[in-house]
């Protein structure tokens, strides 16, 4: 018989090893501050990666404009992104 395969059946999760040095960090608190005026498709896909990895760490990212859309077109802005994905935020 063989195998059965299907067609886009699953997804299978992955991780890329890199290396993140935040801004300011408490290291004996567990909490790090990160600084952005942009927050690009690769700082959003990296802080969520970092979240995932180290939910015991306080990651706060300070926003120049939180209200910023994500892109031109869209209806999220930064902040949306961070509340989306349980990342705390502040506006400078």
């Amino acid at each position: 018989m063989g195998p059965k395969f299907q067609y886009e059946a699953e997804r299978l999760s992955y991780t890329v090893q890199k290396k993140y040095l935040p801004d300011w960090i408490d290291a004996a608190n567990k909490r790090n501050v990160e600084a952005k005026g942009l927050f690009t498709a690769e700082d959003r896909a990296n802080h969520k990666a970092i979240r995932a990895q180290y939910p015991d760490w306080e990651v706060t990212i300070i926003f120049q404009k939180a209200d910023r859309k994500i892109t031109k077109t869209s209806k999220s802005s930064y902040a949306d992104r961070c509340d989306g994905n349980g990342i705390k935020w502040k506006q400078a």
